[in-house]
């Protein structure tokens, strides 16, 4: 097998691409001259599927099709198969794009979400175990298979996680799910602050999270949470993402951003009617105007901090 040409483009990898949020993320990014990775559980033929435009928040849209859509719009794309249950899956994923792009990854927005919204004492134990799997455990399996490749990079790498700001209200009546969520919103304060200590200035993670309900796979699946006046499209979220990325790294390093917020205030949007899926319609806010401040007056003051790295076995 002949080695792969040098990619000209920048290269995105988008774990959870197969539908909604995740198919857009990877189709707009394709649009603004990125080589992206098409990853995600689903699957279908790689032959050219009988229906080239399936409904995509169903589960026709897969991998394979949104590949498909973006190379038949001039693009390029590759379809990668992966579970993020399995951390050997994450890793060979990895591997797997670095041998298509001749070594390169250029951002990785981490979009498989595994959802249950009920109470605590409504929430089976393996479901609970599902989501931590699919959510925090596939992200940190994520992180730790990709800054490996960011550091020989130069340390120069981006990382956008889906999960929410952090607020009181966002685990009532679903707090098995926010458990899995906040946990990600933390990874992503925590890497920021490792990223800053170890003064790489060029590596940035920043979460995201929808202010409004979006149209997408979860939605269509409980028609009853939200009516089609207020729902948005989900390229106001793609264009969050890339928001993010064009602006620079230690402005968006750890921030636990909202999609309207972020592009009112860094990408100067006054309207978002276009974002409407019924014209017309202004979608009701789902997420508070304003969150709690995380850090603390003493901020910095933690004493003597224990490193477990040194002096203690490996596991």
């Amino acid at each position: 097998m002949s080695t792969p040409p040098p990619p000209t483009k920048p290269v995105a990898l988008v774990i959870g691409a197969s539908r909604g949020i995740g198919r857009q993320i990877a189709i707009d990014l394709a649009k603004n001259n990125y080589t992206v990775i098409v990853a995600a559980k689903t699957t279908s033929s790689p032959t050219p599927d009988p229906n080239p435009n399936p409904n995509p928040n169903s589960p026709s849209s897969t991998i394979h099709t949104v590949t498909q859509e973006i190379i038949s719009q001039g693009g390029t794309a590759y379809a990668l198969r992966v579970d993020v249950r399995s951390p050997t899956q994450i890793a060979s994923l990895v591997t797997s794009t670095l041998a298509l792009t001749n070594n390169r990854l250029d951002v990785v927005v981490y979009n498989s979400g595994a959802i249950w919204w009920g109470s605590i004492r409504d929430t089976p134990l393996k479901r609970f175990q599902l989501m931590q799997q699919v959510n925090p455990e596939g992200l940190y399996a994520t992180v730790m298979a990709v800054l490996p490749v960011f550091e020989a990079q130069g340390n120069c790498g981006r990382v956008v996680v889906v999960s929410p700001p952090v607020y009181s209200r966002f685990w009532r009546g679903k707090g098995a799910y926010a458990m899995g969520k906040v946990a990600m919103s933390v990874l992503t304060r925590g890497l920021a602050m490792d990223f800053m200590r170890q003064g790489k200035k060029d590596m940035a993670v920043t979460s995201l999270w929808p202010a409004t309900a979006i149209e997408s796979a979860a939605t269509e699946m409980n028609p009853g949470s939200s009516s089609k006046e207020d729902l948005r499209k989900p390229t106001i979220f793609s264009d969050a993402v890339l928001g993010i990325l064009n602006t620079p790294a230690h402005i968006v390093n750890g921030m636990l951003a909202l999609d309207e917020d972020f592009l009112r205030q860094y990408c100067g949007v006054e309207d978002f009617s276009k974002y409407s899926v019924v014209p017309g319609a202004t979608p009701r806010r789902i997420m508070p105007k304003e969150f709690p401040v995380l850090e603390v007056a003493e901020q910095d003051d933690e004493g003597v901090r224990m490193d477990s790295t040194k002096g203690r076995a490996k596991l």
